[in-house]
């Protein structure tokens, strides 16, 4: 019997925009190898519309992500946590049987101000420097499996 994937659990603050964007953006990167999953601190309660809809230009549905309080995972055995805000990366508890810990910080781009059009390019901004460190991140991790 396989083990099962292991479970990589994305956390920040509102669970609204960032760790959606992270968490859509690694699972699609690493094909299918772990669990991915994210939550928050202080969950807004929604996925924001223009972190789906961004997702949605690079071919990632996020629609059906929810927004969950990190206490949902206390109770699994979360292999990696990966912070990708400040206040979550000092809130943030130790989940049993967790190996790895990692705090990557981004701008919140629920904070954007301005035209719609404005606000669109603040988002796809943080998609992409997300996407270049979860990408980055997931390969290495797909390589070192392979060994």
């Amino acid at each position: 019997m396989s083990n099962p994937s292991p479970l990589i659990l994305v956390l920040c603050t509102g669970n609204s925009c960032r760790s959606h964007l992270a968490e859509g953006l690694l699972r699609a990167a690493s094909k299918g190898q772990f669990q991915v999953a994210s939550a928050g601190s202080k969950p807004a309660g929604y996925v924001h519309p223009l972190a789906i809809q961004v997702m949605k230009e690079i071919g990632i549905d996020i629609s059906a992500h929810h927004s969950k309080h990190l206490n949902e995972f206390l109770n699994q055995p979360v292999e990696t946590v990966v912070t990708v805000c400040g206040n979550a990366d000092q809130v943030c508890p130790t989940f049993p049987g967790q190996l790895n810990r990692h705090h990557w910080g981004f701008d919140d781009p629920a904070h954007a101000t301005g035209s719609e059009e404005e606000k669109l390019a603040v988002f796809r901004r943080v998609r992409d420097e997300i996407r270049r460190v979860f990408e980055a991140y997931a390969a290495g991790r797909l390589d070192e499996a392979k060994r």
